[in-house]
């Protein structure tokens, strides 16, 4: 098969959104973003920034492929659902982890086109493009539009279900909430995980209520609430304007996860984790692996600056973290420079202002534990790990 013959296996179908609510400035606004080019993303306040979002959304990726894998046996037929795929920014994520197919939807229709173009762009930069996955393209509000009802083969099923960064536009309404819940779990296989990155929102409340009025940020970003009392927020249509510094500035609401988990059981999906960005970077950074794709994605910045760069930030009140944390190192005793000059010591940071920004996200994982049409339910490990798998059967109500 050519890379034309199988880019023509991708398909995009065309379904504007509704003109109610929110979800058509939300389309509008990405719209209208114009695609930043190599240079103006390396010259971005924020560079640094985006690739550690971008090096979050890899590793949840990745452990999620790995846990299919365990569970699977194997690494072969994954497919993948990607809700709110924006330009395409995870498609060659999905490329390294082998997957066998994936269907990306997005409100945005410019956005859905240049997806479907960087996806045909890889195809034809592959010696063997027939290896590659096969894609399909929807344009359609994931919020208001039963998706099982768009797709090409109506009963088709999926091993992950990806939503990054934009869940949270979902919960304007209980019925949108419903409706995009339904489109990222319905279609899921029994064991299959529903993975995703959003706005904390017990961390913008916190921030919200520490603030001495409706609004709080930095120069890098800044969240304005539109309800004027702090104490009552609605579970759902909790309003407010999230500003990122030359990206993003949509109205975005807040997501209550007990609220979630709960409408979650009905399609008995169960939550394997929630972590804020902080905590699962915590967690991350010191695998191997992931510490040398911190390095591969320039996830951080080296400071001091590398020699002809300059720091993003205000180097005052950027960097007194890791100033602090260098001069502390400097201090250590070390055999090896013993009657020498101080040694240098460069470090990876994130300058304060953009971990402040990042760290107003949380990530997070649910596995599908119940098939609620059959009963089927999915058989954790054991403590031992030795025991994953399926049984069958049926779970009555009222049983103990």
């Amino acid at each position: 098969m050519t890379s034309n013959e199988q880019s023509a296996d991708s398909h995009t179908m065309k379904k504007g959104p509704e003109n109610d609510g929110q979800g058509h400035l939300v389309a509008k606004h990405y719209n209208e973003l114009q695609e930043a080019g190599r240079e103006s993303r390396t010259d971005s306040r924020i560079f640094y920034m985006r690739n550690f979002n971008n090096w979050i959304k890899s590793v949840v990726i990745h452990q999620a492929l790995e846990r299919l894998k365990k569970d699977k046996g194997h690494d072969r037929d994954i497919s993948v659902l990607d809700l709110c795929s924006g330009k395409g920014g995870d498609l060659l994520k999905w490329k390294k982890g082998n997957i066998h197919s994936i269907v990306c939807v997005d409100i945005a229709g410019i956005s859905v086109e240049q997806s479907e173009t960087r996806y045909k762009e890889m195809l034809s930069r592959e010696r063997n493009p027939d290896r590659v996955y096969k894609a399909e393209f929807l344009t359609a509000d994931c919020s208001k539009e039963r998706l099982k009802d768009l797709y090409k083969d109506a009963g088709r099923t999926f091993d992950i279900c990806s939503c990054q960064f934009s869940f949270h536009y979902c919960f304007e309404t209980l019925s949108q909430a419903e409706v995009m819940l339904q489109n990222a779990v319905e279609c899921l296989k029994l064991g299959g995980y529903f993975i995703g990155t959003t706005p904390n929102s017990q961390e913008l409340v916190r921030r919200l209520r520490e603030s001495d009025d409706m609004s709080f940020g930095n120069e890098v970003y800044r969240v304005t609430f539109e309800n004027e009392d702090k104490q009552k927020l609605p579970l759902f249509g909790a309003k407010y304007n999230f500003h990122l510094e030359g990206v993003v500035d949509c109205p975005e609401f807040l997501v209550f996860f007990p609220v979630l988990e709960k409408m979650a059981e009905k399609y008995g999906v169960k939550l394997v984790y929630k972590q804020s960005f902080a905590d699962f970077f915590n967690q991350n950074f010191v695998t191997r692996e992931y510490k040398d794709l911190l390095s591969q994605m320039k996830a951080l910045e080296s400071y001091p600056a590398e020699e002809g760069r300059s720091l993003v930030g205000k180097d005052d009140e950027d960097y007194e973290h890791v100033r602090s944390f260098i001069d502390s190192v400097k201090e250590e005793p070390d055999s090896r420079h013993h009657g020498r000059e101080p040694r240098k010591v460069s470090v990876g940071t994130l300058s304060k202002a953009e971990w402040e920004a990042v760290t107003i996200y949380c990530v997070f994982m649910f596995q599908k534990v119940k098939d609620m049409e059959t009963g089927e339910v999915w058989k954790v490990s054991t403590h031992d790990g030795t025991s994953v798998g399926r049984d069958r059967e049926r779970l009555h109500e009222g049983a103990e």
